[in-house]
């Protein structure tokens, strides 16, 4: 027994694997077998309080050929790429602001993270009032200013639907995207920045040939976090629209729980869901790959 303890100690890739066992118990029951089940539901014909057979591909090719579905599939990759944009280059300005030398930084930066801490189903209520046909403020305020003559149905129309919930979604996401890239920027050395300013870099070209290259590697991984999290949003759109006005908000999540649950059709829902799982793949492979360009851990060069 003391033979096998002193190999385990001394083994670090045998220790390391006994450490993560806990972790990867738990992700085998509650995330490997859910997402097994819904497979396995994708393929059969299973509605709420039935028992379903197997049907093989009939409900991808329903969904293929269901126009609300697509729709819901542009909606869902618009959604993403434009806010997935707006908090990059937000939460990268905020991160270079809060990087400098500002009075009261630590109180600021606790206040930039409430919008990431509040419960996504409060901030939907909060815009959901904020964008209220007959109450909203933004509207009251340009009203006032004597900008426009009536109040803006922001949810009533489906184009500014569609940017009132992304917008929502940029609110609170961008603090995200500012604290782990600030973590980043903090780990840069100042005397990259002297060695380059000695040499006459510019402001721009510290962070175009110093800052950018740096930090590099945390934008890949907080921005494939970024993306996953826009890509399956529900929260913030099942309180705010509920996929309205007409399906333009309608995002592959919600439409899933509406096929499935209030629909019925568990394994339409289903289907629907696992349809989902390439494009996230998709993005965390082209992170995974990213990275490996990059002997950054190393502090090397490009491989």
């Amino acid at each position: 027994m003391s033979t096998l303890l002193q190999r385990v100690q001394s083994d670090r890739n045998l220790l390391g694997l006994l450490f993560m066992l806990p972790a990867a118990v738990v992700l085998l029951l509650f995330l490997t077998y859910p997402l097994g089940l819904g497979v396995w539901l994708g393929f059969t014909d299973t509605k709420v309080g039935r028992g379903g057979e197997w049907i093989g591909l009939e409900n991808y090719a329903y969904l293929w050929d269901d126009s609300v579905t697509r729709l819901s599939v542009f909606n869902t990759f618009f959604y993403t790429i434009v806010a997935s944009i707006f908090k990059f280059v937000l939460g990268l300005w905020l991160a270079l602001l809060l990087n400098k030398h500002l009075p009261f930084k630590a109180f600021i930066r606790a206040i930039v993270l409430l919008p990431w801490i509040v419960p996504t189903a409060l901030s939907a209520i909060a815009f959901w009032w904020i964008y209220d046909a007959q109450f909203s403020i933004i509207s009251w305020t340009l009203e006032r200013l004597g900008l426009i003559d009536e109040y803006i149905n922001f949810l009533g129309d489906p184009w500014l639907a569609r940017f009132s919930t992304i917008a929502a979604n940029i609110w609170r996401g961008v603090p995200f995207v500012a604290i782990c890239l600030l973590a980043g920027l903090q780990t840069i050395s100042p005397s990259f920045y002297e060695a380059a300013s000695i040499d006459g870099a510019t402001p721009w070209q510290q962070f175009r040939y110093v800052t950018l290259p740096l930090l590099t590697p945390i934008i890949a991984v907080v921005m494939t976090f970024s993306v996953l999290f826009t890509f399956t949003d529900f929260q913030l759109i099942y309180v705010l629209t509920r996929g309205g006005p007409l399906n333009a908000t309608h995002l592959m999540a919600t439409l899933s729980f509406q096929r499935a649950i209030p629909g019925g059709a568990l394994g339409e829902g289903a289907a629907l869901a696992v349809a989902m799982v390439p494009f996230l793949l998709a993005a965390i492979l082209f992170s995974y790959f990213g990275l490996q360009r990059r002997a950054w851990q190393q502090g090397g060069g490009d491989k």
